[in-house]
């Protein structure tokens, strides 16, 4: 990573983790998931208010704690999936999986990733991809679910699933 790309990343990270978007509690959520990482002990829950009639995500918000890219990395996937349908929103998780499980070439990654792409890099660290992929799991789940669900990712590797 180059000296510039390197501190757009750093801006980056640090403004998400240090005010993340659409931080918060959404009371009128059609779908919540709560998701940790006992590793490292990042907590989430992320809330969904999807249109019946279109499938559209038509608010996103999420709750909860975590290191800096844990955080920056959720509320980086809010900006991006609100307003998506779900179609959409499952396309943008499985090009993101791919870039930061290092399945995809970093160089190769989808630029509808926008701001995401900046992460490419936490795929160098194994033990940080959990950390990436906290909020990606819980919308995975969200989107599967119409009622609320917890998970673990006590045994995952952070590898698509």
């Amino acid at each position: 990573m180059d000296l510039d790309l390197e501190e757009l990343y750093q801006t980056v990270v640090l403004d998400h983790s240090r005010k993340p978007r659409n931080f918060g509690p959404l009371a009128d959520a059609t779908v919540t998931v709560s998701g940790d990482n006992p590793t490292c002990g990042d907590e989430i829950a992320l809330s969904l208010r999807l249109d019946s009639a279109t499938d559209r995500l038509e608010a996103v918000g999420f709750t909860g704690s975590g290191c800096s890219i844990c955080m920056a990395s959720t509320s980086l996937m809010t900006t991006k999936i609100k307003g998506k349908t779900r179609a959409e929103a499952t396309a943008l998780l499985a090009d993101f999986q791919g870039m930061i499980t290092g399945q995809t070439p970093a160089a190769e990654a989808p630029k509808t990733l926008g701001d995401l792409r900046l992460l490419n890099g936490v795929a160098k660290f194994p033990q940080r991809i959990k950390c990436a992929t906290l909020g990606w799991h819980a919308l995975k789940g969200a989107l599967a679910e119409s009622a609320p669900v917890n998970f673990s990712l006590d045994n995952h590797d952070g590898s698509k699933s």
